[in-house]
């Protein structure tokens, strides 16, 4: 069974009138943020596939690229005084207290407002896309603002209930695509059996099908899914999950959307060969799939992260604009040192040029009829 597309990197296209404008909002400032996002916009093939604004403050993006020159960072980096930066004030008396490589609250209030300013960017239409470098969710805490994390309140400035985190990477090895959504996302593990349910499931394989057909333009993908328990419950030997209506789950959803090739349970521990296999070559890119449905957060994130962990990209998808991540942290014990590699902001941002362009391309193949609902 092979997968309806293989992708390879997507070349800036000069059809376009316009570079696509893209809002960069640079995270904690005690963090690695600037120094990521200004190396990787040093990067010609970067700056050449998009217009970017960045969104921080003028002080603070300065002062950390002043460090890092000074430091003789281990990559080139940007002016960034070549681009155009939203200026996010903030009072003297929370700079003071703002010092690289020490979460605070201070930070934290600072990478709130520069996520802020730049959603508005987004829903005004000045901006197609926000990519966001790293924030720290204690952080947030400390500063008052309790989400779980940048996901929740993109999705909340965008009223939109539907949302999801999938995070996308490209081999470089083999040039194909690995595609991970998670049905849930920050919980604790044992509160994952009753947040799963048929409803949540549904909500998340239609966002997916729509993400594939509006932002891959794939219109017949093949998703596997994974099963809950070891061995997917071994016929309800090992858990009832999959019995009691997994299964049925699926086959109701062969039904209602018969142009996508649904797979699943596939086992946990089996769930990764093929993608292991078509990432560093050792088998055939076409018998793996063009996504997969995790259920939980590990499940899906610790075969991305042993495959892709310097390249994988987060994105949000369910947004009236392109959102997407580098998948690391602040890194506050590296933050200043000018050691912080940048290659996962680069795919971050070359990933959100890629999707605001495919998202130009009208879809004139796609029936409503094949999706209903999506």
């Amino acid at each position: 069974m092979a997968p309806s597309e293989i992708s390879t990197p997507l070349s800036c296209s000069t059809s376009l009138p316009d570079r696509p404008k893209l809002a960069i909002a640079l995270g904690d400032p005690a963090g690695i943020g600037a120094e990521v996002t200004l190396k990787a916009l040093s990067d010609s093939a970067v700056t050449q596939c998009c217009e970017v604004m960045l969104v921080g403050n003028r002080s603070l993006l300065c002062d950390a690229h002043r460090l890092s020159q000074q430091l003789g960072a281990n990559a080139s980096l940007a002016d960034p005084t070549q681009f155009s930066i939203v200026d996010v004030p903030l009072e003297e008396t929370l700079i003071d207290q703002i010092a690289l490589g020490q979460e605070s609250a201070a930070s934290g209030e600072a990478s709130f407002r520069f996520l802020e300013r730049a959603i508005a960017l987004a829903l005004a239409g000045e901006v197609s896309g926000i990519v966001t470098a790293p924030i720290s969710k204690s952080a947030w805490k400390s500063a008052g603002h309790l989400y779980p994390g940048q996901t929740e309140l993109l999705a909340e400035r965008s009223d939109v209930q539907r949302f999801g985190m999938l995070f996308v990477a490209r081999s470089p090895h083999t040039g194909w695509t690995l595609r991970t959504l998670l049905a849930t996302t920050h919980i604790p593990l044992r509160q994952v059996p009753d947040a799963l349910t048929p409803d949540l499931l549904t909500r998340k394989l239609e966002l997916l099908l729509e993400c594939l057909r509006q932002d891959f333009g794939i219109q017949q993908p093949h998703i596997a899914i994974a099963g809950l328990n070891p061995h997917s419950g071994e016929q309800g030997q090992l858990g009832r999950e999959e019995q009691d209506w997994l299964i049925p789950w699926i086959r109701q959803m062969g039904d209602r959307f018969p142009q996508a090739s649904l797979l699943g349970p596939v086992p946990p521990d089996t769930l990764w060969v093929r993608p292991g296999q078509a990432w560093y070559g050792g088998g055939d890119c076409k018998t793996a799939h063009d996504a997969y449905l995790a259920l939980y957060h590990d499940q899906g994130l610790i075969p991305v992260k042993l495959m892709a962990f310097d390249r994988a990209v987060n994105t949000t998808i369910g947004l009236p604009f392109v959102r997407t991540s580098p998948d690391h942290g602040t890194a506050f014990d590296i933050a200043g040192q000018g050691i912080a590699d940048a290659t996962s902001m680069k795919s971050a941002i070359l990933l959100a040029a890629e999707l605001t362009q495919q998202r130009l391309i009208p879809s004139t193949t796609y029936a409503s009829a094949a999706y209903p609902g999506v």
